[in-house]
């Protein structure tokens, strides 16, 4: 299997995981007789133990390679899936989506550790933005088949497709030849010294919490668009599918738009004025998002492309900023992406505010936070 296409698979584990199951938690909660807030809690707790797993494989896969790791981690995702499809409780179903969790978290990390260690300078921006393209389709196309899967078949063939998606990914690391990199030596010891250099870094640092902040409002999207959609709009199941994946086909061609800019355009012009639009989308989402779902997913579309034009160009910054340990830093990177997340996504069913003020709102905050961060390490540069 061609790396490029195995880096793309690993990339689609989060989305895989996620928006092909959106559509049924609205028929969770009437089956179990569960709030919204319950059911989101397979959501969340996804992104919980994803997040904390990811500081486990990162430096792991620094000490003794990156194909261990992504066997042992694909199988449990496997495990994990077959596990959540057996469910018959909200307990039951969120144990299952730790398991799953825990080999999710393998595979995700490792599609930026393995750019990183194959591609180097615009060829890395390419492949990023190759990426950026092609996995979007994954969560445009993913709730539209849950919705299908919920009228012909049932939710739980929704976990057994992802756990047979994911044997591709399996034979892709099985064909994995070991890449070339600096290795970590040590125990536990060495393993938490070398967090200790790497949050030193405060480039880095930097910059891994302000890009993580953007994707904020998305999030809550993707935490909220069922209910939204469904239960505030009333539209269908499959309809949902349809408006879900406009969305992701935003994203997807920001990603696709990037790729052509980056070739003679600055990156860090290009990156300000993405995130100028995705601020554009939001206030468009807080002044008139509410009122029909046409007026809240054509302003979310244009969060989500300039939020795809974005994401290559802040992790190829990102990744510029570290020359070892980068299993550790993808790591990072991607924990406070999916730490955000979980807080976006629980936030959004709490019922804080009107899902669209509170989609709208971490919107801002997520262009303003790294628009500001930019400004600042520009200046401290030129200073």
């Amino acid at each position: 299997m061609p790396n490029l296409v195995l880096i793309i698979l690993l990339a689609a584990f989060p989305a895989l995981s996620t928006d092909m199951y959106l559509p049924a938690l609205p028929a969770l909660q009437g089956l179990w007789g569960i709030s919204p807030a319950q059911a989101n809690l397979s959501l969340v707790a996804f992104f919980v133990c994803f997040s904390v797993f990811l500081l486990v494989h990162g430096p792991l896969s620094d000490r003794v390679g990156r194909r261990p790791v992504l066997l042992g981690g694909v199988l449990l995702y496997i495990a994990g899936s077959y596990a959540c499809a057996a469910a018959d409780s909200i307990a039951m179903l969120v144990l299952a989506r730790v398991v799953q969790a825990m080999g999710a978290a393998a595979a995700s990390f490792l599609s930026l550790a393995l750019t990183k260690d194959l591609y180097e300078g615009l060829e890395r921006q390419r492949i990023l933005a190759i990426i950026g393209v092609i996995v979007p389709l994954c969560p445009m196309l993913a709730p539209m088949l849950g919705g299908w899967m919920l009228e012909v078949l049932s939710w739980r063939w929704i976990f057994i497709c992802q756990g047979t998606c994911a044997l591709a990914a399996l034979y892709g690391g099985w064909r994995l030849r070991e890449p070339e990199f600096t290795r970590t030596r040590g125990g536990l010891g060495a393993v938490l010294g070398r967090y200790v250099v790497l949050l030193s870094n405060r480039r880095f640092v930097a910059y891994t919490l302000a890009f993580a902040v953007t994707s904020a409002g998305f999030f809550a999207f993707i935490g909220g668009s069922a209910d939204l959609y469904i239960g505030d709009f009333g539209l269908s199941e499959r309809a949902f599918g349809l408006a879900f994946g406009f969305n992701a086909l935003g994203i997807m061609a920001g990603a696709l738009a990037c790729s052509r800019l980056c070739v003679g355009i600055e990156s860090r012009r290009i990156l300000r004025f993405s995130l100028l639009g995705v601020l554009a989308g939001a206030v468009g989402i807080l002044l008139g998002g509410a009122a029909t779902p046409a007026a809240f997913a054509v302003p979310m579309f244009v969060m989500s492309f300039f939020l795809g034009m974005s994401r290559p160009l802040a992790n190829h910054m990102t990744l510029e900023q570290v020359d070892t340990d980068v299993g550790a830093a993808s790591a990072v990177m991607t924990f406070c992406v999916f730490m955000v997340a979980a807080l976006a996504m629980q936030g959004v069913s709490l019922g804080l505010a009107p899902r669209p003020v509170f989609i709208g709102t971490l919107g801002v905050a997520g262009a303003l936070v790294p628009m500001a961060v930019l400004a600042l390490l520009g200046w401290r540069r030129r200073g």
